[in-house]
C-alpha cells in the first residue's frame, strides 16, 4: 500500500480533525454516563419480621426482578459486579393476610440500596404464602471440622457437642424432613492438642424454619497416635451350603492408627474380618475380597494385607 504523503498544512488539518473526533467522543461518553437509566437486576429474597405464631410456605420463587433508576456510572459498575444482590422482605403484614405487596414497602427496599440508586418497581409485586400448623422437633447436631494435624496427631476420642440437640420449629411438612443440623466448619492447621470452641450453627436457608439455640460448644480431643500391626482371623459368611471352606491365608494383617493411650487396649479381637461366599455364588469371583466389619472407635484403618484371599470349598 503506497504511503500517504501529506504536506504540513494537510497534516495540521488531519490532527485538528482527529482531536475533534476524540473530544466529541469524550463529551458524548461524559453525557452518557451522567444521564439516568432504568435497568433490571435479579435479586434473592431474605424474609424478616416473620410472624412467630404462623408457619408459612412461599408460593413463588425466591428470586425477584428489580427495576432500578441510576446514572450511567452506577449502571456500568453494576454490570461489572459478579455478586448477586439480595433484598430483605418485611413479612410483618402476614399477621393479617397471606400476601405482601412490594408497592407498600418500596421505602423499606430502597433503604437497602445506595442513595444514588432508586428502586422503581419489583416483579412480581405481590408475594403469596401458604400457611400450615407450626410444630417443633429436636434434632441432633453434627460438628463439621476440617483440621490439619501435626505429624503423628489425630482425633483420639468422640467429638463432644453441648447441647447435643437443638429445637427446630416450622411447618410440619418441612420439619419432618430435617434429620440433623450441622455446625459451621471448625478449621485449624498444625493441630497438636485438643480443641474447645463455640461454633455457630449453619445459617438457616429457610425463612420459615427457626432453630434454637444458634450456637453450641464443641470439644475435639486430639492426641498423639502411632501405627499398630495386628493379625486378625478371617471368618466365612453364607457358607452353610458347603461342607467346608478353606481360606488361603486364614488371617489378614491390619495396619491401624491408634492413640498412645489406647495402644495396649487394641488387640486382634477388637476387629472382625470376613469374606462372603455369596460373592462367589452370585458373581463367580476367583478370590474373595476381605471385608472389615468391626473396628474400634477412633482406630483408623491404614492397610489390609491381603485384600483378597484364595479359597477351596467342599460341597
Amino acid at each position: 500500500m503506497p504511503a500517504l504523503n501529506l504536506n504540513k498544512t494537510q497534516r495540521r488539518k488531519l490532527s485538528i480533525f482527529a482531536k475533534c473526533v476524540i473530544f466529541s467522543f469524550l463529551a458524548w461518553a461524559l453525557f452518557a454516563v451522567s444521564s439516568d437509566y432504568v435497568y433490571t437486576i435479579k435479586a434473592g429474597m431474605q424474609y424478616v419480621n416473620a410472624p412467630d405464631n404462623r408457619a408459612f410456605h412461599p408460593l413463588q420463587s425466591d428470586t425477584v426482578s428489580i427495576q432500578l433508576e441510576a446514572n450511567g456510572w452506577q449502571l456500568l459498575f453494576s454490570t461489572l459486579q459478579s455478586t448477586t444482590q439480595s433484598i430483605q422482605v418485611d413479612l410483618s403484614g402476614l399477621q393479617r393476610r397471606n400476601w405482601v405487596v412490594f408497592t407498600n414497602q418500596l421505602g423499606f427496599v430502597n433503604r437497602q440500596f445506595p442513595a444514588n440508586k432508586r428502586v422503581i418497581a419489583v416483579s412480581p409485586d405481590t408475594l403469596y404464602f401458604d400457611f400450615s400448623k407450626q410444630t417443633e422437633r429436636k434434632v441432633p447436631v453434627t460438628a463439621l471440622h476440617n483440621l490439619q494435624f501435626r505429624k503423628q496427631y489425630d482425633i483420639i476420642d468422640e467429638v463432644r457437642i453441648s447441647p447435643e440437640y437443638v429445637t427446630i420449629t416450622g411447618p410440619l411438612e418441612d420439619v419432618v424432613q430435617i434429620e440433623r443440623w450441622d455446625t459451621d466448619t471448625v478449621r485449624a492447621s498444625n493441630v497438636n492438642g485438643s480443641i474447645h470452641t463455640v461454633v455457630q450453627l449453619k445459617q438457616n436457608q429457610r425463612a420459615n424454619i427457626n432453630v434454637y439455640p444458634t450456637s453450641v460448644e464443641v470439644d475435639i480431643p486430639v492426641g498423639e497416635v502411632t501405627e499398630k500391626i495386628l493379625e486378625v482371623p478371617l471368618k466365612v459368611e453364607n457358607a452353610k451350603q458347603f461342607s467346608s471352606v478353606k481360606l488361603l491365608p486364614s488371617k489378614v494383617r491390619l495396619t491401624v492408627m491408634v492413640s498412645l493411650r489406647d495402644f495396649m487396649k487394641v488387640t486382634g479381637s477388637s476387629f472382625e474380618a470376613v469374606v462372603n461366599m455369596d460373592d462367589w455364588v452370585a458373581d463367580g469371583v476367583t478370590n474373595l475380597p476381605v471385608i472389615i466389619t468391626q473396628i474400634p472407635d477412633f482406630c483408623k484403618l491404614v492397610k489390609v494385607e491381603p485384600q483378597n484371599v484364595d479359597f477351596f470349598i467342599r460341597k
